[in-house]
């Protein structure tokens, strides 16, 4: 007796690049978990045509016409938005600050545009799970570069309502450390990494570990 079929993740792919959405349209449609209901050029469209068609991730563009990918975010993923939807950024290096943006905006995570396949699939089933998706490399660079800009003159660990411990977590995810990597750098379970992850989200009410790295490099915890 086979299980209920599992629905594959719908996804709407946004990129003004004809051949760079093509291609994405491509890889993500041959998967057999995966669904594209719709591409699209611009930020405006991509908000029009998730409304309709509510997918599960939207990939989306930084730089593009009409409106702009941090403000497409702001309007399907923001603080203020009742049925968000997860949109996973991806982008170049020379667009950092913009993604920075994006994250702030609501995205779920971000990628590089030259990430191997392999990855951009991984990223989306990531974001699909409701999980967060950070690229290490990008991360130390990305947030890091720009955390003179987003930091407060004054701040540090006053007034943040965390252990000790649960303050080490958090500067290891603004790292983009793993659940694993935490676990193997403090020689505790990945089980654990997870409860102390929770309880940070929880107690600094932030949706998951993009905002967690935001609120990290905003409070001087990295540098």
């Amino acid at each position: 007796m086979s299980g209920t079929p599992v629905r594959p993740v719908r996804v709407v792919v946004c990129d003004d690049q004809t051949l760079v959405r093509t291609g994405l349209v491509t890889i993500i449609g041959a998967q057999p978990d995966m669904e594209v209901v719709g591409d699209c050029a611009d930020g405006r469209a991509a908000v029009d045509l998730a409304g309709r068609v509510r997918p599960d991730v939207v990939v989306m563009d930084v730089r593009m016409p009409v409106l702009d990918g941090i403000e497409a975010t702001r309007l399907l993923a923001g603080s203020g938005v009742r049925d968000p939807v997860k949109v996973l950024v991806v982008t170049t290096f020379n667009l950092d600050e913009y993604v920075y943006e994006a994250l702030r905006a609501g995205a779920s995570g971000f990628l590089l545009k030259d990430a191997p396949p392999d990855r951009l699939l991984h990223g989306i089933r990531t974001v699909a799970s409701g999980a967060a998706l950070l690229d290490p490399e990008v991360t130390r660079q990305l947030v890091g570069r720009y955390a003179s800009r987003i930091r407060p003159s004054d701040g540090g660990d006053r007034e943040i309502p965390l252990t000790p411990r649960e303050l080490e977590v958090l500067r290891l995810i603004a790292d983009g450390l793993s659940n694993s990597e935490i676990a193997a750098a403090l020689v505790i379970s990945q089980e654990t990494v997870k409860t102390f992850v929770s309880r940070i989200l929880s107690k600094l009410h932030l949706r998951d570990r993009v905002q967690a790295v935001v609120y990290a490099y905003r409070r001087g915890l990295v540098s």
